[in-house]
């Protein structure tokens, strides 16, 4: 049963790198192209694509230090309880 609870917990933390990534890089783009569009400027869409893309990395790596700092926190219990 513990096997079944890792692989969805797993599953989980894809879909939110997934989601951390794509959601910046989308409202980005979509603002690019309103903005474009809106003034003749298309040329504004590569610049906030790569915005969206420089957020969604840090969001990324923000998650990821928190989930390594409360596995080593974790870590760090469980060898203070078996001393």
């Amino acid at each position: 049963m513990k096997y079944k609870k890792n692989v969805w917990q797993a599953l989980a933390m894809v879909t939110q790198f997934g989601i951390n990534m794509i959601v910046p890089i989308l409202m980005c783009t979509m603002f690019g192209v309103y903005i474009g569009k809106k003034f003749d400027m298309l040329f504004i869409v590569a610049p906030l694509f790569v915005i969206g893309a420089l957020a969604g990395f840090r969001n990324i790596y923000v998650m990821a230090k928190k989930i390594f700092e409360q596995e080593s926190d974790r870590d760090t219990k469980n060898v203070k309880k078996t001393e």
